[in-house]
């Protein structure tokens, strides 16, 4: 037996320097094109974060009304959208005036999004241009056969009228988008509470950035046991509430440090009980063991419903020796972020009667063994391609003016 496992060590890798060795065609096997789509000011400076760091395999496209704000963003694409209708000067925190404005540019996001597998949407509710820019985007990009997530961030609760128009927009993007996640601002004040307020909010762009980077690059490269498009478009056609966590440690206790990581999200609040479906993808170095990833797999998707679909992959990388990473979606989450807070309260309710009378049936069943009665309980710059809608059109027409390739 000692000798079949040696054996098999050896082929592993033999195959692995050939697997490193082959020179292979992205477009000879037909890799799923990832778009990556910022809305508005937070949603730009989410897309020239990401275009810096780097996104193995996807495509970065900035959308804003606000014409001074884009020359500043590093993207592949970027568009300019309402330009006859704001003169390229923002929405004025109008997202009725975003969506307009989009939607009058359709016509270049189409193009854009064209062949597009998978599309994150990135925005901040509450403005303008995000708030009303980032249903359209969805909607086009799922009419046109992407799935599309929507991960955006929510205002503080002392920006009282921005929280009314983010609710609002949540609404309207979740009808839109496959799945959705969002960050809230306020946690921020838990998190980094004494850091500058424009380094807090790098924070949340990076935390964003990182998390659709994670994902991206999860689809994108090759792994040991293969996450594919396929399996993301399995459990997010599920479709509710989603949530996305990322996780890395160097701890000697890896397999359970990284779940914590990941599990206690710093910008997320969600209640995973009853989550319907899971998707784990876990990067370690070559002292990773089969045991330990799969136990990082079991410990991330434990909280799921016994008929929960989990699909989990691997990945061997030499940087990563000593240490891993993991990456996990779940959908079918609830979260009052998502979900409304009249909403949640009345999930909470549904829950908590749920509660109740399972406790009243153990209960039950309980006085019936004894003999007893029964008790009862009661009880979601110029950097890259320039796109302009161009002129005074009530719909948008590629004119191909000042497009830069």
């Amino acid at each position: 037996m000692q000798d079949l496992v040696q054996d098999a060590l050896d082929n592993a890798e033999a195959e692995k320097r050939d697997m490193d060795s082959v020179d292979m065609d992205d477009d000879e096997f037909g890799d799923p094109r990832i778009v990556i789509v910022g809305a508005g000011g937070a949603g730009n400076n989410t897309i020239n974060r990401l275009y810096n760091i780097g996104v193995d395999g996807a495509d970065t496209v900035a959308i804003n009304t606000d014409k001074q704000h884009l020359k500043m963003v590093e993207a592949d694409t970027k568009i300019l959208v309402g330009k006859s209708l704001t003169q390229g000067l923002g929405a004025g925190g109008d997202p009725k005036m975003g969506e307009r404005a989009t939607e009058m540019a359709q016509g270049t996001i189409k193009e854009v999004l064209g062949d597009a597998d998978l599309v994150f949407v990135t925005a901040g509710m509450g403005g303008g241009t995000g708030t009303g820019a980032a249903p359209v985007v969805s909607k086009i990009a799922k009419e046109q056969g992407a799935i599309v997530v929507g991960m955006v961030s929510t205002p503080f609760n002392v920006e009282r009228a921005r929280t009314v128009k983010a609710e609002e927009g949540l609404e309207t993007l979740r009808n839109e988008a496959d799945s959705i996640i969002v960050l809230d601002n306020n946690r921020l004040l838990d998190y980094v509470p004494n850091l500058p307020i424009g380094k807090a909010f790098s924070v949340m762009d990076q935390i964003i950035a990182e998390t659709v980077k994670g994902i991206s690059e999860t689809i994108t490269q090759p792994s040991l046991i293969n996450l594919d498009y396929a399996d993301m478009s399995t459990i997010m056609n599920q479709g509710g509430v989603a949530v996305m966590l990322v996780g890395e440690t160097q701890d000697k206790n890896k397999t359970q440090e990284v779940v914590n990581d990941a599990m206690n999200h710093p910008l997320l609040d969600v209640d995973y009980r009853g989550a319907s479906g899971g998707l784990v993808h876990i990067t370690g170095g070559p002292d990773l063991t089969l045991k330990e990833a799969e136990g990082i797999a079991n410990n991330i998707t434990e909280r799921l419903e016994a008929s929960a679909n989990v699909i989990w992959g691997a990945r061997i990388q030499d940087e990563y020796k000593g240490k891993v990473r993991v990456m996990a979606i779940m959908t079918g989450v609830q979260s009052a972020q998502v979900l409304g807070p009249s909403t949640q309260k009345q999930a909470d309710k549904s829950r908590a009667a749920v509660d109740a009378d399972d406790l009243g049936d153990s209960r039950s069943r309980a006085a019936e063994t004894n003999g007893t009665a029964g008790a009862t309980a009661s009880g979601g710059a110029d950097q890259g391609a320039w796109e302009s809608d161009g002129g005074t059109e009530p719909v948008e027409k590629n004119n191909g003016l000042d497009v830069i390739r």
